[in-house]
């Protein structure tokens, strides 16, 4: 049951690199530019210059890329049966041929294709909920979505949303861990079995994890209000975000990096 301590996403890992004191809106953008390019990208040397590029972030915000990996583990499967998917079901050149089965060279390259598209998707979200704090994200995300006032749209209210659902990743997996240990040792099984019996033996998990969601969305909004927390009208920021030369000539390369791969790839 320790697959959940494997999982880094929503995590935030404090520390004094420069990717971490970069400005949120800075690397919001920055990571929206990796992931647009990863869907327009055509050529394997694309993928190859962005996960480079990711690699790059990791090793300048100085945490260790084993624990950054790590958070690929839970999603190694998923990654390996899109891989499989294509591999066998896609028509084409045939290329080996296994019983009914058969492996052709499209199946493959889209296989390739998609198989590095989310193994970069995943280090660049990972990267960036670990550099940045969520309190920075809700003010990064509240800062670029309030650009589309004009058409009403509740940036605070979006923005503190998606950043607590972001932040309580971590705190839900660990209490999946925490009951599924408690039903162990009553004499549960989760791995024996068909997968009809295995979906049946999940409800003593699934109904105190719903409960206890419940219960601090509860407690959550409960200490809100008694903070006097109101929405975002008329709220003011204990530290206002500033644009630096640092982050412009951040923005400006991977502006620029993101033009050329997409052009050329």
């Amino acid at each position: 049951m320790n697959i959940f301590r494997n999982i880094s996403f929503g995590q935030y890992i404090p520390g004094n690199s420069l990717i971490h004191n970069f400005d949120p809106r800075v690397k919001i953008l920055g990571c929206l530019l990796i992931i647009i390019n990863l869907f327009l990208i055509s050529q394997f040397w694309g993928f190859l210059i962005l996960g480079v590029m990711v690699w790059s972030g990791i090793i300048i915000s100085k945490i260790h890329p084993r624990f950054v990996f790590r958070g690929l583990r839970t999603i190694i499967y998923l990654i390996l049966f899109t891989m499989l998917l294509h591999l066998f079901m896609t028509e084409g050149e045939v290329i080996f041929r296994i019983w009914i089965f058969k492996i052709t060279k499209e199946g493959l390259i889209n296989g390739l294709f998609i198989a590095s598209r989310l193994f970069i998707l995943i280090l660049t979200t990972s990267l960036l909920t670990l550099t940045t704090s969520p309190i920075s994200l809700t003010d990064g995300i509240e800062r670029l979505l309030s650009y589309f006032k004009f058409i009403k749209l509740p940036a605070h209210e979006i923005a503190m949303m998606m950043t607590i659902a972001l932040r309580f990743i971590p705190t839900l997996l660990e209490e999946t861990e925490k009951i599924m240990k408690a039903q162990i040792s009553r004499g549960a099984d989760f791995e024996s079995g068909n997968i009809v019996n295995r979906t049946k033996n999940l409800i003593p998990i699934l109904v105190p994890l719903f409960v206890n969601a419940f219960r601090r969305a509860d407690e959550l909004a409960i200490a809100m209000e008694a903070k006097g927390y109101r929405g975002g009208e008329g709220r003011t920021h204990y530290r206002e975000l500033q644009i630096h030369r640092k982050d412009i000539l951040f923005f400006t390369i991977i502006t620029a990096l993101a033009i050329i791969v997409g052009i050329l790839f």
